[in-house]
């Protein structure tokens, strides 16, 4: 399966979420979940009927065709009690049709099906008083994951909820919900909050051994400043004082998330609610609404229906923006995209409008003459190299940036025996380590169906986690074989599968070699 565990979590334990998140290539798990919950409109007060309604404006609205594919129903869904046989049910009085309907009715509009769950024995809603009973999965991981399985659910927001245990306990415990959902055999988007109500856990780790998706913060709420660090309830600014420096953390099918949008929704500016889409979207975080769709103004649409920054969020590198500069007013963020362009966002925190200003070489580009468009107004412009705009208080201009070549080192040796090519490519690198991607190609007219790879990595090099592939080492001399979803490459085809690692990232792999 091909990783290297932390927080000593047996080997054979992770290979379900390695293969989970590389079956979830194609339109799932890949690249940032997109969609729409529940909580932050309606908290509690939920019910079948609601539900069905937010499904059908996301469709309605265009909002399905553009990415908003996850329709997450949270707490408070679930009757008091389970059964004689101790399995979940959905409160009758709610969801009078079941959970399974509401799966097949999500479907049927090309949506996925997501709900909320706890590790312990009380949801948030429970603990606090708001909802009655104790049906947390603790002792029932296995048994709620067929459920959810059976249910249709293609989404586990898996919520810690409790003050008790370390970050080892945690580990541990969010663990048995990853191998359970995994051994279900269907692809289940994972997503954890190991912070509520409890100490700020989420910055301590790389969670991406456990989870597809893990919060960075306690919850969000629709105000610009709380003036907390980490504690509830967070801001937009403060999430991103947190987050913004977790960017090594992020890859593809594994992500930082700074909690649900609270876009439409009150409370803050238009171009604060523009500066909230847009460094979620540069940060490679998830979109998950979490207004009234039923209601939106045109505004609160023009933001979430933002092409230009969807496409930055939904690029296939899943690489979170890095900082390159901050004045402690006027912030740089740089993410680099799959087709050589860089998206760069100014972002002003003050408190009145500033020139933001960077260069093409600050984030990552060489050459000439650049050509820069604006993710807001789609309006092109060029450069020779100085990218700088007048920003409002609280705004974020961002711009996609091309015409130039990347100024990071892309080693690109390759192997060929037979028919099949195997050519490396360095991602993205910083203090400590790199990530990398490997495109394995067919040379053939016809169908290859398996292949193996096999490089030495240079000294002092380690891979920490392998995408795409099942690795055999993970120093030295490296074998990568496909999986089952990735072994079969059509005709004059590719797929690729990446891997970070600690350990100087200039340094390409040696002896690469391809074989079908």
């Amino acid at each position: 399966m091909g990783t290297l565990l932390a927080a000593g979590i047996l080997v054979g334990a992770l290979i379900g979420l390695e293969d989970q998140a590389g079956a979830l290539e194609n339109g799932v798990a890949r690249t940032p979940p997109m969609g729409w919950n529940s909580w932050n409109t309606f908290g509690c007060n939920i019910n079948e009927t609601l539900i069905k309604q937010m499904a059908d404006a996301i469709v309605s609205s265009g909002m399905r065709d553009l990415g908003y594919k996850y329709v997450v129903v949270d707490d408070c869904w679930f009757n008091p009690t389970r059964d004689s046989a101790g399995n979940l049910q959905g409160n009758p009085s709610r969801f009078p049709s079941g959970m399974k309907a509401l799966g097949d009715y999500l479907h049927a509009k090309g949506l996925k099906f997501g709900i909320y769950q706890v590790p312990v024995d009380k949801t948030c809603a429970q603990y606090f008083g708001g909802y009655p009973g104790a049906t947390g999965s603790q002792g029932h991981e296995v048994q709620d994951a067929k459920q959810f399985a059976a249910w249709g659910v293609d989404y586990l927001k898996y919520d810690w909820c409790s003050p008790n245990g370390t970050i080892d306990d945690q580990v541990r415990t969010f663990a048995k919900m990853r191998d359970a959902l995994a051994a279900t055999g269907r692809p289940i988007v994972y997503s954890i909050n190991p912070n509520s109500i409890h100490a700020k856990t989420g910055p301590q780790r790389n969670w991406g051994d456990v989870a597809n998706m893990w919060r960075t913060t306690e919850d969000i709420t629709n105000q610009w400043n709380t003036g907390q660090t980490n504690g509830y309830p967070m801001g937009i600014q403060n999430i991103v004082n947190v987050t913004v420096p977790l960017a090594s953390y992020a890859r593809p099918g594994a992500f930082n998330d700074p909690d649900m949008m609270e876009i439409g929704r009150g409370g803050m500016t238009d171009t604060e609610m523009r500066s909230h889409f847009a460094l979620w979207a540069i940060m490679a975080s998830p979109l998950i609404a979490g207004n009234d769709l039923r209601t939106m103004d045109s505004a609160t649409t023009t933001i979430l229906k933002n092409q230009n920054l969807i496409a930055i969020n939904q690029d296939p590198l899943g690489l979170q923006a890095r900082e390159v500069g901050n004045d402690g007013t006027r912030r740089v963020l740089a993410k680099k995209l799959s087709n050589g362009d860089v998206a760069v966002a100014l972002f002003n925190q003050g408190d009145s409008t500033t020139t933001i200003s960077t260069t093409a070489s600050a984030i990552g580009l060489t050459g000439g003459s650049f050509t820069l468009r604006d993710a807001w107004t789609n309006a092109v412009s060029t450069s020779t190299g100085t990218i700088s705009a007048a920003v409002p208080s609280h705004g974020t201009v961002v711009y996609r940036v091309s015409g130039a070549t990347s100024s990071s080192p892309t080693p690109t040796p390759s192997g060929r025996p037979d028919n099949c090519t195997a050519t490396y490519r360095l991602v993205d690198e910083w203090g400590t380590g790199f990530q990398s991607e490997v495109t394995v190609t067919n040379n053939g007219s016809s169908a290859l169906n398996g292949w193996t790879v096999k490089m030495t990595l240079a000294n002092g090099q380690t891979i920490t986690s392998l995408w795409n592939g099942v690795n055999t080492g993970t120093s030295g001399a490296v074998t990568v074989k496909n999986t089952s979803y990735n072994g079969a490459i059509a005709g004059n085809g590719a797929t690729t599968f990446g891997f970070t690692a600690n350990g100087d990232g200039s340094a390409a792999p040696t002896g690469l070699t391809c074989a079908p």
